[in-house]
């Protein structure tokens, strides 16, 4: 990989930047010790109108004109026109570009003809602001519902019975829809268009799961256009630019796909500010900078004093809360009120409320996860903050594409967390703003993901062996390997379900972690939140301080038997982190190759993780206070990791013979980086280090995959181990610290408390490995 010197604060000479907009004199004043490290001017374009083809209905165009699209952009059009044609259809342009107006225009042409339209999303938001969209269209005849988890029994039996405009998401489509097909069956019977929405969303094991939900809604709708004597439906679908979108929607769906990628809408000029908070100490030679969040909470609160629109994506529940609250605390009466938090796990009421108070103005400053990224319609915010990288090149503009959306000047902030991650782009601005999108990365095939969606298709209609060709090579050994262990039962006719439970309801498509555990509040039995089982262990264990809309409750228990935590309201001065614990069991070997004396291998592996504890973090004090025991199960995990050894012979002249802090520090580091060179982010993997592994005999680092069966990160990782690793090492070096820090070596997800680490003997450790490596590609 090429490494970028450090650019200077570019303000190039144009008319469009003579004069600051208001956010970005907002940073200026901001600034207290030269935290805005780079600016550039990325100038906005013209737009490219069209007329609607002539077989998308006239009472559609009018209505659509009537709503101020007259004349579409080019990219509608085309895409209109083609899925008009009866062509598959990707819509793959930037934010805001307007890439709903092309899919509606097909669809409710479709449906004043007499047909039914599949909507997907990602989020009930996003389906939420589609459903006011189609409404606001006013058109007769078309009757649009949105059928998701906040449906009420009479809204899912009208939507059943009369909706031609199904607006779902793929949970309901896995666990709902095709399991009961055949009390839906005259909507199938006439269904013309499936939109599948945000699609770039669909990555990893969740990608992997939709692609699996996708090839069994085709065999549905096939089965009742075939009865019918209809035709299968044409899938439309509509991402952020990702490359390869035709790729994409071939993974996803198994059909070819005409990508239209010419963007024909005007584009606003942006802004793009890259923002380092400043160092806070330098003590036992270890920098620590000021937190991303509190840097984003400042300035949020300095551009709603200045009437300046603004949103803030934050990386966690917790931190979305934190800085909403700070946000708060840093403004007066009226303005304190204007400030909101926004994340999942919130109730629908809440949560529709929210999303109306940004879109009236009542709500002029928001924190949110990225549960709020996706697009719903949210006109006249002038300013995005970024706190922390996002994971994806696709993600970060599609957050950044949230500001400008009324075609005025947008400004988007990257706000650098001390990770050696951001550290890292922070100071490459050309490898931040004009690396390319990176491609979908998805794995229908995945085993733990196939086989459990082949049984239950077979549950809603029998396989047969023409079937297996819709769900890839790999379905066959699948389906034997189901039928060996009694789950598909062979008849003449094809394979059926052997077992009486529907095999859906196994299947939990976001993670595979049962059903949520449920916040409460104990006094009352108000529910406050939920979250999954995983995330439940790490922040509502017994004793966690747990944050919810600002404020602050205690955890008084966790009863994980019957998926509930009891909280009661208070701050008890201090925050939590918990403590856990990483084992590793190598159960099988997919490659392994030779670098000299050390060995790079990618392997299947089992992981056993326990939370063992946790610690009170008090503002203001440098050390934690003694962790407090816990007694939470062990949780296991099959997975697909990359891994590297090195002889102990090799190892012995690491300074200070210190073997486990230099592979501790290494596996730190080479995690902050992958998302560099894989479609991850470091949340989505985990790693283990050991001076001796059982299954190696030598100083073994492992990074795996941190879902069932892999997720192709690990994968990714061996084959750029070269690139990654030497990029990592040379970000080690890089870092100005002396003893290791968070912008290089440490991690906020570490166990055990970021302890022991050595920054020298992990440069060392990693030029011993990488001495006989490849070239990087």
């Amino acid at each position: 990989m090429t490494h970028l010197k450090p650019m200077p604060i570019i303000a190039p000479p144009t008319a469009e930047t003579q004069q600051d907009s208001s956010a970005l004199a907002v940073l200026r004043a901001a600034q207290r010790a030269g935290e805005l490290v780079h600016l550039e001017h990325l100038p906005g374009q013209p737009g490219q109108s069209a007329r609607w083809p002539d077989s998308v209905r006239p009472e559609v165009a009018a209505a659509l004109a009537a709503r101020g699209i007259a004349f579409p952009w080019t990219h509608q059009a085309r895409a209109a026109a083609l899925a008009r044609a009866g062509e598959h259809v990707i819509i793959a342009t930037r934010a805001a570009s307007g890439k709903s107006a092309g899919y509606l225009a097909a669809a409710l042409s479709a449906v004043l003809e007499g047909g039914t339209v599949l909507y997907l999303a990602p989020t009930k938001a996003l389906a939420a602001d589609q459903l006011k969209s189609i409404r606001d269209l006013g058109l007769p005849g078309v009757r649009a519902t949105c059928y998701d988890g906040d449906s009420t029994a009479a809204e899912r039996s009208w939507s059943q019975a009369h909706s031609n405009y199904l607006l779902t998401n793929p949970d309901m489509v896995h666990s709902a829809l095709l399991p009961n097909h055949a009390r839906w069956r005259g909507f199938f019977r006439r269904l013309r268009v499936v939109i599948i929405d945000e699609c770039h969303a669909y990555r990893g094991v969740f990608g992997s799961h939709v692609a699996q939900i996708l090839r069994r809604l085709r065999r549905v709708a096939a089965h009742y256009a075939a009865s019918g004597g209809g035709q299968p439906p044409v899938f439309i679908l509509a991402s952020a630019t990702i490359a390869d979108p035709a790729d994409c929607a071939r993974r996803l769906t198994g059909l070819d796909a005409v990508a239209v990628t010419e963007d024909g809408a005007p584009r606003a000029p942006v802004t793009f500010a890259l923002w380092e908070p400043p160092l806070l100490h330098t003590y036992a030679e270890v920098r620590a900078r000021r937190p991303a969040t509190a840097e984003a909470a400042d300035l949020l609160a300095a551009l709603v004093k200045a009437e300046v629109p603004a949103l803030a994506f934050i990386r966690s529940r917790r931190g979305a809360e934190t800085v909403a609250l700070a946000a708060r605390d840093a403004l007066d009466g009226e303005l304190s009120a204007s400030v909101a938090a926004y994340r999942s796990g919130y109730l629908p009421d809440d949560r529709r409320g929210l999303e109306a108070g940004l879109r009236g103005g009542r709500i002029t400053g928001m924190a949110a996860t990225t549960a709020l990224e996706l697009g719903i319609n949210i006109t006249g915010l002038d300013a995005v903050l970024i706190a922390g990288w996002p994971g994806t090149w696709a993600s970060l503009w599609q957050q950044a594409g949230r500001a400008g959306r009324a075609g005025h000047h947008a400004t988007a902030v990257f706000i650098a967390r001390d990770d050696p991650l951001d550290s890292y782009l922070v100071h490459h601005p050309d490898t931040l703003l004009r690396h390319p999108v990176e491609p979908a990365v998805l794995d229908p095939a995945n085993p733990y993901v196939l086989g459990p969606h082949l049984a239950a298709a077979a549950a809603e209609l029998p396989l047969t062996e023409p079937d297996l060709d819709l769900f890839g090579p790999a379905a066959g050994p699948a389906v034997a390997g189901l039928a060996a262990a009694g789950e598909l039962r062979r008849r003449p006719s094809g394979w059926y379900s052997a077992g009486r439970r529907r095999p859906a309801a196994a299947v939990s498509i976001r993670g595979g972690h049962g059903r949520p555990v449920r916040v409460v509040e104990e006094a009352t039995g108000r529910l406050i939140g939920t979250m999954d089982e995983p995330s439940a262990h790490r922040y509502v264990h017994d004793g966690a301080v747990y944050l919810h809309q600002g404020e602050s409750y205690l955890v008084s228990r966790l009863e994980l038997d019957d998926r509930v935590a009891l909280v009661t309201p208070g701050d008890p001065g201090y925050s939590t982190a918990a403590r856990d614990v990483t084992d590793i069991d190598v159960t099988g070997e997919r490659r392994r190759v030779r670098w000299g004396d050390a060995d790079l291998l990618l392997a299947d592996v089992r992981v056993t993780r326990q939370v063992t504890g946790y610690t009170r973090l008090r503002a203001g004090k440098k050390t934690r206070e003694p962790a407090i025991p816990l007694e939470l199960p062990e949780r296991t995990l099959s997975t697909v990791a990359v891994a590297w050894t090195i002889p102990n012979e090799c190892v012995l002249r690491l300074p200070g013979n210190d073997v486990a802090g230099a592979a501790h520090a290494a596996e730190h580091a080479s995690i902050g980086l992958l998302p560099l060179f894989a479609t991850c982010d470091r949340w989505d993997v985990g790693g283990l280090s050991t001076e001796l592994h059982p299954a190696t005999g030598q100083l073994t680092v492992f990074v795996y995959d941190g879902h069932a069966g892999g997720a192709g990160f690990a994968e990714r990782g061996f084959a750029v181990a070269a690139g990654w690793l030497a990029a990592t090492r040379d970000a080690i070096s890089a870092c100005p610290c002396e003893a290791g820090c968070p912008s290089c070596v440490q991690s906020p997800k570490c166990g055990n408390g970021n302890s022991p680490l050595s920054k020298p003997g992990a440069v060392a450790l990693l030029n011993t490995l990488l001495s006989a490596a490849p070239a990087p590609r």
